[in-house]
């Protein structure tokens, strides 16, 4: 089983706006309403991907209620710490004719320590049948920005298995808490690192970079596919996984997918490479619908051949 940590839980509304401009009033061709929070969209895709997973995390108001509803009638399994603070909504407008997206994003909770408290035994509980616990998205108001790296020590003691998708200063301080595995995305990466990539070099270095702050393994997600620095039996490989062209409808939720698609195939045990390339075809398969997390897995197993993963040597020093 996997348990995904949804700290600042949404609902997700899309709207598909072609010709969209800024100041200008618009009728959308089409509309969506998601439970949202990038651990739920995970989840939403390892489901998809067959794979048992519950969903956890913090839920509050009225629309923390309507999340719970929407993952229940997802058939996702959830288990959500009920807060006194109203969760947030989040609002993405997608333009098909422009390709491209805005969103605009709630602050979210405020989060009380108690209710931090019982979110953590929780884990402790749902850790107990887990095989990954993974950490994604951003913490609301009132968590310390250390709580990932807390909760990741504590899981690793344990042992079992961390992930960790967030940005600035949660990502940080919880890459040091040498997680398993680091997933962050380009602009994610290059401000845990302190560089700008622009060739393949760079992202290499990027590689290493998030390694020596703590990360045992990690992967660094891009519009063309995704970086990998991967162990294994004490050795140390480097991949890039490139993804087919495609005509994408929406690009939000594409790193979450992939994330979900490399965790289902590292539970069946498949090879780095195998598992790179179903991972950046589950991501491409999600830029084809809107939602995210949401994909066709058999576009996605489709998609699994056109995938060009190859190893790489280290970074020139």
């Amino acid at each position: 089983m996997i348990v995904t940590v949804t700290m600042n839980a949404a609902i997700d509304r899309t709207l598909t706006v072609p010709n969209f401009q800024r100041g200008q009033r618009h009728r959308a061709s089409q509309g969506l309403t998601l439970a949202g929070g990038k651990g739920i969209n995970i989840a939403r895709a390892l489901k998809q991907l067959g794979v048992p997973v519950v969903a956890t995390g913090l839920a509050g108001g009225k629309t923390g209620t309507r999340i719970v509803e929407e993952l229940t009638a997802e058939a996702i399994l959830n288990d959500f710490v009920r807060i006194e603070d109203e969760s947030r909504t989040s609002t993405a407008i997608v333009d098909p004719t422009g390709g491209s997206y805005t969103e605009v994003n709630e602050w979210g909770p405020h989060v009380s320590e108690d209710e931090l408290k019982i979110l953590l035994e929780k884990l402790v509980y749902l850790s107990r049948g887990a095989e990954y616990v993974v950490f994604a998205g951003s913490l609301p108001r009132g968590v310390d920005e250390g709580f990932y790296a807390e909760a990741i020590r504590d899981l690793n003691r344990r042992g079992v298995l961390t992930v960790l998708d967030s940005d600035g200063e949660p990502l940080r301080l919880g890459t040091h808490a040498e997680p398993f595995l680091v997933s962050p995305n380009e602009r994610e990466a290059e401000s845990l690192v302190g560089q700008e990539f622009h060739d393949d070099e760079d992202f290499l270095d990027g590689l290493e970079a998030v390694a020596e702050l703590g990360a045992r393994n990690v992967l660094i997600t891009c519009e063309s596919g995704c970086w990998g620095l991967l162990r294994a039996d004490r050795e140390v490989h480097r991949y890039r996984a490139v993804a087919p062209r495609l005509d994408p409808m929406s690009a939000v939720g594409s790193g979450d997918a992939l994330l979900a698609g490399f965790i289902a195939a590292r539970l069946e045990q498949r090879s780095d490479e195998e598992a790179l390339r179903a991972a950046v075809a589950a991501g491409a398969a999600s830029t084809l619908e809107l939602g995210a997390g949401r994909f066709e897995p058999r576009e996605a197993g489709r998609l699994v051949a056109s995938v060009d993963a190859a190893q790489l040597e280290p970074a020139a020093r």
